[in-house]
């Protein structure tokens, strides 16, 4: 049981700030080659396709439905899933709740470990959950695109990869927001979903001349704009661990939240949504600022969510044994031990199908999976 702050108020001191605009620097990449094709395209061209593991993992912890991914996914050393969201966060309008989309979507996020002295930042996996004994799916390479500055931000467009470490993802409406975490986050327009013929040499990313070099990925997702944070002075700064999108009564909003152990603060705070934009809604000057939750975070928070009014936290306890979901009630946070298959990360609610759904990072012990939420009322 973990007990709720003396101090709810507002976090005064944190401030978000969305940058420019980068369609610009889109529509340059654009002009070298790559062709917008948004979810859609993506969706039309999977390559890949996972295995229904539920059984297998009732063997540790009942789940509702599990699928692990293709064995070159499941064992990789370079990419570390994290973040999940499903295409009921997409939809603005509560009374569509649900499975509104068709088909049903999960998107995953991972970020990539340095290997062989190649860093590429951070990317998606696009899920189609239509035929659940079959699902399929594609990875996206998530990536930072500017004019060279060179030519006054008019010339070539220049790519880095995202460093971010991914660990929460919402999409709602058009947009898809990636925790970074001191950073704040990254926003990107899914109808921005670029295809392009990727030079063959998949330890580099640029474009020029030649072509375009995507460490081998035919699909991008270039960055919109960022939400920086920024702390006035004497404040703590706000870690972006995890994001999510909250589904209840009232509007939507979005929840944030910071992994801590020992010292460290275990903050969750919540941004209201601008249902004419679905993006966070901002002060009259432009200023995003967060509402502390009433209830306090606990120590090794790796995603929390709210559902049906009430919190719903995942921890773990490294990658052999069971992690726990923590479910608030009357204002407190109390821990179902042995909950989840070890390793759960961030968390999504589905409302349709009042599921918990979550995914966990550890080679060869990769899966995502749903938990049926009434369990654990």
């Amino acid at each position: 049981m973990h007990d709720a702050p003396r101090d709810a108020g507002p976090l005064a001191h944190a401030t978000l700030h969305r940058g420019a605009d980068r369609g610009p620097d889109i529509e340059a990449l654009l002009a070298v080659g790559a062709e917008r094709v948004g979810l859609g395209g993506v969706l039309a061209d999977l390559d890949r396709t996972g295995q229904v593991a539920t059984g297998r993992l009732n063997a540790l912890t009942p789940v509702a439905y599990a699928f692990t991914w293709q064995a070159q996914d499941r064992a990789s050393l370079r990419w570390w899933p994290q973040g999940i969201t499903t295409s009921a966060d997409a939809v603005a309008d509560l009374d569509r709740d649900g499975d509104a989309e068709d088909p049903p979507v999960l998107i995953t996020s991972a970020y990539a470990k340095t290997v062989r002295g190649v860093a590429q930042g951070s990317r998606i996996s696009v899920v189609d959950l239509s035929d659940p004994a079959r699902p399929r799916y594609r990875h996206v390479l998530l990536v930072d695109v500017r004019r060279d500055s060179a030519h006054g931000g008019t010339g070539a467009p220049v790519l880095r990869p995202v460093r971010a470490h991914a660990g929460g993802i919402v999409w709602h409406g058009p947009w898809l927001h990636v925790a970074a975490t001191g950073r704040g986050f990254w926003t990107f327009r899914l109808d921005d979903l670029l295809r392009v013929d990727p030079l063959p040499d998949r330890d580099r990313l640029g474009a020029g001349p030649e072509g375009i070099a995507t460490f081998g990925h035919p699909y991008l997702l270039p960055v919109r704009f960022g939400h920086a944070s920024r702390t006035a002075q004497g404040g703590e700064p706000l870690r972006f661990s995890f994001l999510s999108r909250s589904h209840g009564a009232g509007p939507a909003e979005l929840l944030a939240g910071e992994y801590g152990h020992g010292a460290m603060s275990t903050r969750l705070w919540h941004y209201g949504l601008d249902p004419s934009t679905s993006l966070l809604a901002a002060d009259p000057d432009g200023v995003i600022r967060p509402r502390l939750s009433t209830v306090a975070g606990v120590p090794r928070m790796q995603g929390a969510v709210v559902a049906q009014g009430r919190l719903h936290v995942t921890t773990s306890r490294g990658r052999l044994r069971r992690g726990s979901l923590w479910v608030e009630r009357d204002g407190v946070l109390e821990e179902r031990q042995y909950a989840t298959p070890p390793g759960p990360e961030d968390v999504a609610y589905w409302p349709a199908r009042d599921q918990l759904w979550s995914l966990s990072e550890h080679p060869h012990s990769r899966y995502v999976f749903a938990l049926d939420r009434r369990r654990f009322d």
